[in-house]
């Protein structure tokens, strides 16, 4: 058991070490976090959705948004599109499980609005029809994903592509992303030194 523990967080860190090389990941998540700024800057929001590990992921990188990530400062206008279980499951039931993100873009996405798609696969169905509707309405696109950003990668504007193709070690690589992604924003709202003390 000890060989397991120790295994996995070799594998963990031998992706994390991956994505601190990989200067493409680093620049992406910087441009997002530029794009991000600049929508919040004149009134649009940031939406973000994924299924599984990925929707707990759209809802911990939105309460960093709104609430606060490492320091006190006004909230940031993001909303999780994997929170609400009456809008969930009525899509759900009426069209097919593929459209909850997308009708949810449909109801809220203003053009300039930023969508932020998480999937360790980078095929799931419902986040490839929401980035589609998304770049039709004159909405930014940006996916997280594994696996070489799969068909997800043809769709987004912005992708930050984690070098890997194991769920969890993506994941954990992701949420690092993510939290990186947050202070760019901050830094790209704020000014370039918000933060620096503390972080």
């Amino acid at each position: 058991m000890m060989d397991l523990v120790k295994k996995q967080l070799e594998q963990s860190v031998a992706t994390m070490t991956r994505v601190l090389a990989d200067e493409t990941i680093h620049a992406a998540v910087l441009e997002a976090g530029r794009v991000t700024a600049e929508a919040m800057k004149t009134g649009r929001k940031l939406m973000v959705c994924g299924n599984g590990g990925s929707a707990a992921d759209a809802q911990h990188l939105v309460a960093e948004f709104v609430s606060r990530l490492t320091v006190d400062r006004p909230a940031l206008r993001a909303i999780a599109l994997t929170t609400d279980s009456s809008i969930l499951t009525a899509i759900g039931n009426d069209y097919s499980y593929e459209n909850v993100f997308e009708r949810q873009v449909e109801a809220l996405g203003l053009p300039g609005d930023v969508l932020l798609a998480i999937s360790t696969s980078g095929n799931s169905k419902n986040c490839l029809k929401a980035l589609a509707l998304a770049k039709q309405m004159g909405v930014r696109t940006i996916a997280f994903t594994g696996n070489n950003g799969g068909r997800m990668a043809e769709l987004a504007e912005i992708n930050v592509i984690v070098p890997c193709d194991v769920t969890m070690n993506i994941q954990e690589s992701q949420l690092a992303l993510e939290h990186i992604f947050c202070m760019v924003v901050e830094r790209c709202y704020f000014g370039p030194g918000f933060g620096e003390a503390q972080s």
